[in-house]
């Protein structure tokens, strides 16, 4: 029987998880798209906690762009903040999404702003 899409989606979160931490020096760059808006966060997994986040909801800069754009600010602004906080590179977690479109949009939009992936 094929596995639903959320199944599939865990099965390869749980695949890239495996081998994919977060540390204090090196933190994982996390992205989760819903239909409307993309969140992206900076986590340092030894301690379990959030350094830094960004999101195009409530944006007043996203609101009349197209989601691939608004991923693309939501990168520059999830850099912005990460080199605030001195953070200068990250692992990347594409959280279980295909490498394309809005999630590689957030990645190049980050790397524009100075954040090393």
């Amino acid at each position: 029987m094929a596995f639903s899409k959320i199944a599939r989606r865990a099965k390869i979160k749980k695949r890239i998880r495996k081998n994919l931490t977060g540390t204090e020096t090196l933190p994982r760059l996390t992205v989760y798209r819903s239909n409307k808006q993309i969140y992206a966060q900076v986590i340092n997994d030894l301690k379990g906690e959030t350094l830094v986040s960004a999101s195009s909801q409530g944006v007043k800069e996203c609101e009349n762009l197209p989601k691939i754009e608004q991923a693309k600010f939501v990168g520059k602004l999830i850099a912005e903040k990460a080199i605030k906080a001195n953070i200068e590179a990250v692992k990347f977690d594409r959280n279980g999404y295909l490498y394309h479109g809005r999630v590689k949009s957030l990645a190049d939009g980050a790397r524009e702003g100075g954040l090393k992936l």
